[in-house]
């Protein structure tokens, strides 16, 4: 393995954790509020982040799907249900990917739109930040300062590594060191018709426009951006396709990428591959030892808050790079009032009028 391609440093290390205020919470949610087995689910991210980081030899985010997460949680859906709903995504992906749909709808979006959903993600990032600062505020506050400190220094960051270590220290002095709890074999889930359609209806329509715009398009901007490098829409909907269909149906849950990640592992020192695969060793352990639905306990939201809200403002940083801040602005407000869906939708009729308008002018 080349060593631009893999390192394993300290801030490597430190950008490995950077996407984990967004993975955590979500997941954790998930299993409380569901029938969904938490060290399982884990165990599959950890062999997604392996697996990416392996194939794109450089950060890749994993995330749990936001608006399928949002559903299951707020409707306590059944695991059946949630195998559903990732199953259509995976296949909805691999067809786009193989039909060369990508294009056509890269085509209708344009930049000034993903910097919008960018816009309105870091607005999400932001709020859901500060709620969970709001109730850890001691812990939130010591993290955001320690996260500031590094972010003003000339010396390496690893203030995601020390905000993980304290949260981690707090968390067993208030509620003791966590038990060991060995993961339970994952079993096959073949969702019923019912569940198939429930899944499909509730999760899996909401997901697809947020995926298309967040995950992938905002998500290849955003390589190339950062790191300078480029890797196809089809590339990013394949991989997104194959962690949903080969996870799902065994307890895993459903799997994407995101702007909103590549920016969090990004700021806090992730440049290779090396970090993707310290973040599956990491999640790996923590499925197979340590994982109960009582983890929230050890890490405390306040620290998850910190790394939240610093990846929030750096993904508002690069929501600006736009030829027009209005309509990016318009966009990511409506983004993150009413959702990414409506934020497709309604901008997307606003540009064809505008561009029409335009051009009946110039003709």
């Amino acid at each position: 393995m080349r060593e631009k391609d893999f390192r394993f440093t300290l801030d490597e290390a430190a950008g490995a954790l950077g996407d984990f205020g967004t993975l955590l919470p979500i997941v954790i949610g998930v299993s409380v509020a569901t029938e969904m087995d938490l060290s399982r689910m884990l165990f599959f991210f950890a062999l997604a982040y392996i697996g990416t980081g392996l194939y794109y030899k450089m950060p890749m985010p994993v995330e749990p799907m936001k608006a399928i997460g949002v559903v299951a949680i707020a409707e306590g859906l059944s695991a059946a249900e949630i195998a559903g709903a990732g199953i259509g995504m995976g296949i909805i992906l691999f067809i786009i990917a193989i039909s060369g749909l990508m294009g056509w709808i890269k085509s209708i979006m344009p930049t000034r739109l993903i910097r919008g959903i960018q816009f309105g993600l870091a607005l999400t990032l932001g709020w859901q930040a500060i709620r969970m600062i709001w109730g850890d505020p001691i812990m939130g506050l010591i993290s955001i300062l320690i996260v500031i400190f590094y972010a003003k220094s000339t010396r390496l960051d690893i203030s995601a590594l020390i905000v993980f270590g304290l949260g981690i220290a707090v968390g067993i002095a208030r509620f003791g060191a966590p038990e060991i709890s060995m993961m339970t074999m994952p079993e096959f889930i073949l969702p019923d018709a019912r569940s198939l359609l429930n899944g499909v209806v509730m999760g899996t329509m909401p997901q697809v426009a947020l995926t298309l715009g967040n995950a992938v398009l905002a998500t290849a901007l955003l390589i190339t951006d950062l790191l300078d490098r480029k890797v196809k829409e089809k590339e990013l909907l394949l991989s997104m396709s194959a962690m949903c269909l080969f996870s799902v149906p065994f307890g895993g849950f459903p799997m994407c990428h995101g702007a909103g990640g590549l920016v969090a592992q990004y700021r806090f020192g992730a440049r290779t591959g090396g970090s993707n695969i310290i973040s599956g060793v990491v999640l790996l352990a923590v499925a197979v030892l340590f994982a109960t639905p009582h983890l929230e306990l050890i890490i405390p939201f306040g620290a998850l808050g910190a790394l939240l809200f610093y990846s929030g403002i750096s993904l508002y940083r690069t929501s600006t790079k736009t030829e027009d801040m209005t309509f990016t602005a318009i966009t990511g407000l409506i983004a993150f009032i009413f959702g990414m869906a409506w934020a497709f939708v309604v901008m997307i009729f606003a540009h064809n009028i505008q561009k029409r308008y335009k051009k009946s002018h110039t003709d």
